[in-house]
């Protein structure tokens, strides 16, 4: 008597082990996107209590000595003269049109170079995102 031993192969895929591999590699992409740094440029910002959940695509960077630089997305930061920030702004919204524009002012600067950019960014609709550092982070 012989007995066949029946070995039926099933044709389902397991995705358990595919799940897991997802799962890691988003784990991994979180905590590596919390490290890059958005500004080279040591900018000392005001304290704010509150954060906004906005991701700002540009950025226009005003450092202690009256320095002005922009980028977008993440790009490196490049120097500015302030009659060029309407024009950069524009290139960025060609760019993207939904952007938002955060402005990285040092606490020492006069309030009347944040309102230039500020008009600026009225004149030509962009939404504004002012940064500003929280309480408990020192820079």
């Amino acid at each position: 008597m012989s007995l066949k031993r029946r070995q039926k192969i099933s044709p389902a895929f397991s995705m358990s082990s595919m799940t897991d591999l997802i799962f890691l590699l988003l784990i991994f992409f979180m905590i590596t996107s919390t490290m890059v740094s958005p500004n080279a440029i040591k900018v000392l910002l005001p304290q704010g209590s509150e954060q906004t959940s906005a991701k700002p695509m540009a950025r226009v960077i005003i450092d202690k000595d009256l320095n002005y630089y922009g980028a977008f997305g993440n790009e490196d930061e490049m120097p500015l003269a302030l009659d060029e920030v309407p024009s950069f702004l524009q290139e960025c919204a060609a760019k993207e049109p939904e952007m938002y524009v955060a402005l990285y002012a040092d606490e020492s600067i006069p309030y009347r170079e944040i309102v230039r950019i500020l008009n600026i960014a009225n004149e030509n609709h962009f939404r504004m995102v002012l940064a500003t550092r929280r309480p408990d982070k020192q820079n």
